[in-house]
């Protein structure tokens, strides 16, 4: 989430980085970042509570959680940067991208999984 945190707020005006010009891309970017951000907070709780954390509310606390940051960053760009913005729209890619993650996340440890929640 550091690197989620720093690559949203850093400006890359002034850097000689190659411009690619793919239509969507930053909103794919968005989604990837929140729906690893979801899989890999739930593999956490997992393993820290050795499986013994209750399934459904890590995954609603985790999602929410996503949800939250994605909205305070949107908020933090808004404010405070000079040449970053927020979007409403990298918003929705972040909460549709942390909503995979849930989705993925159940289909990991749905009961035809692979994965056992609980060890």
């Amino acid at each position: 989430m550091v690197f989620v945190t720093w690559s949203s707020l850093f400006s890359f005006k002034d850097t000689d980085l190659p411009k690619f010009e793919i239509p969507y891309l930053d909103k794919a970017v968005h989604f990837t970042f929140y729906f690893m951000a979801v899989v890999l907070g739930m593999m956490a709780v997992r393993e820290y509570s050795k499986g013994r954390a209750d399934y459904r509310k890590s995954l609603f606390y985790t999602f929410l959680a996503m949800l939250f940051f994605g909205i305070i960053i949107e908020v933090v760009q808004y404010a405070f940067t000079l040449d970053r913005t927020g979007d409403i729209f990298d918003g929705v890619a972040n909460a549709v991208g942390a909503l995979f993650g849930v989705l993925a996340i159940k289909l990991l440890f749905s009961r035809n999984g692979r994965l056992n929640w609980k060890q």
